[in-house]
């Protein structure tokens, strides 16, 4: 078996613990290591790590689909049950169908259902949907659409289709954090990597959008 990519795992897992310890009450660094010991099949640590997150971020609908994932890859059935349903009605509420959709496949592969929402729920959904509202598919909340791209490419595109302005700040000042307490410098191609990394996993960018 090839362990090519086990350093990297581990800088990474490094890199998040820093700075989950450094800022305790930065959600998006709890989840960012909480991916990192996910792709390292650290699913206990994982799931700890989403737990908090949610904690301090009780609207974000993808860090409770990880947390149930991580939960069943652990063994922890009952648990992943809980956060899951909580997870699942969150999104909904939200009109986030895609978290919604994964927890409910997640919520089946351990022979469960996914809990029937009322009726106002759905419809609030629906409403939001239908009222043309821009909705920042990292939030899920109403926001500002962004005036144009923030960069060039692929990434720069889906940022001002899926992201608001309103998130965009909210990752410039987290993007500010994560250079100064990694000491990144954009000299080195490493360091903008791991910038860009970072700012990935923070706007919820597909990893396969290149």
């Amino acid at each position: 078996m090839s362990t090519a990519g086990a350093p990297q795992s581990v800088d990474r897992i490094a890199q998040f613990e820093k700075m989950a310890s450094a800022d305790p009450t930065n959600e998006m660094a709890h989840f960012s290591l909480g991916k990192a010991y996910l792709d390292s099949g650290r699913h206990a640590e994982a799931a700890r790590s989403f737990e908090r997150c949610v904690e301090l971020a009780p609207d974000m609908s993808k860090a409770f689909q990880l947390a149930g994932q991580a939960m069943i890859g652990a063994g922890w059935a009952d648990r992943a049950v809980d956060v899951l349903t909580r997870g699942y009605e969150t999104a909904a509420r939200k009109g986030d169908m895609m978290p919604r959709n994964a927890m409910a496949e997640l919520l089946r592969s351990i022979g469960r259902e996914p809990p029937k929402l009322a009726a106002e729920v759905d419809a609030a959904a629906e409403r939001l949907k239908a009222s043309g509202t821009f909705i920042c598919q990292r939030t899920g909340r109403p926001g500002n659409k962004l005036a144009e791209p923030p960069f060039r490419g692929p990434v720069g595109q889906w940022i001002f289709e899926n992201i608001s302005a309103e998130t965009w700040k909210q990752w410039i000042g987290q993007g500010t954090k994560v250079i100064n307490e990694l000491r990144l410098d954009f000299s080195r191609d490493k360091d903008q990597e791991t910038y860009e990394q970072h700012m990935r996993e923070y706007l919820g960018v597909d990893a396969d959008l290149k």
